[in-house]
């Protein structure tokens, strides 16, 4: 089991901000870098700068808007913590939408928080997350996983839904069911990230899906049936 990191002045929270707006980049910077245990590293206005800046500074937490110019967030969530799995993203966004959420937890961040919330709410969200803790409330997560994997329409058998896919688009599905990146899939596939894109479009379609979360949830759900306890 590994120690929970201990900071201090002298072995402070690093901590890297993205958002596209710099008065709100400049406000979050002023109010956790007045913090003697939490340090701003690094800032980014963009996902291509996040994703190019944040790995070289090593934080140890990222805060993230989600609704970004170029791409979002939760994108950059996956991303960055496919290069450094010990990182603990907070997703900062204006609005309460389950949908976010959703796609957060599947991206693996460790909070999820409102703009509207109070500057020393957020010092201490950066400072739970910072020690490996999660800040996404579970009966909340709970409800929402429970509402994708039981929706109430009937659905076609899994095998059914399943069976319209090529051999290629299955082995990407099962893929995007263990949370890799379009990076990821095209390493352990052999293939250029374009061509991931377009089967993850392909597949969704014929899944008759529009959000990649969903199809991790049919991914998962598959895995179940095809792996039944011993």
């Amino acid at each position: 089991m590994s120690e929970v990191p201990a900071f201090s002045a002298e072995t402070p929270i690093r901590v890297f901000l993205l958002d596209d707006h710099e008065v709100v980049r400049r406000g979050l910077h002023d109010l956790l870098d007045g913090e003697p245990d939490i340090d701003v590293v690094g800032e980014a206005a963009s996902a291509e700068q996040a994703l190019t800046r944040g790995p070289a500074l090593r934080p140890h937490v990222a805060v993230l808007d989600i609704r970004l110019p170029d791409s979002d967030g939760i994108t950059v969530c996956r991303e960055l913590r496919s290069r450094m799995p010990e990182l603990a993203c907070l997703m900062l966004t204006s609005f309460d939408d389950e949908d976010a959420l959703l796609d957060a937890i599947m991206a693996g961040a460790a909070g999820y928080v409102l703009k509207q919330i109070k500057g020393s709410d957020l010092v201490s969200a950066v400072r739970t997350v910072a020690t490996g803790q999660s800040m996404l409330d579970p009966a909340t997560t709970a409800r929402l996983l429970q509402s994708v994997r039981h929706p109430e329409a009937a659905q076609p058998a899994e095998d059914e839904r399943l069976g319209v896919l090529s051999d290629r688009e299955r082995a990407v599905l099962e893929l995007i069911g263990e949370g890799l990146t379009n990076r990821q899939i095209g390493k352990k596939l052999y293939l250029s990230e374009k061509t991931v894109k377009n089967h993850i479009s392909r597949l969704l379609s014929k899944l008759g899906v529009e959000r990649r979360v969903q199809a991790a949830v049919i991914a998962a759900q598959f895995r179940g049936h095809e792996d039944p306890p011993r």
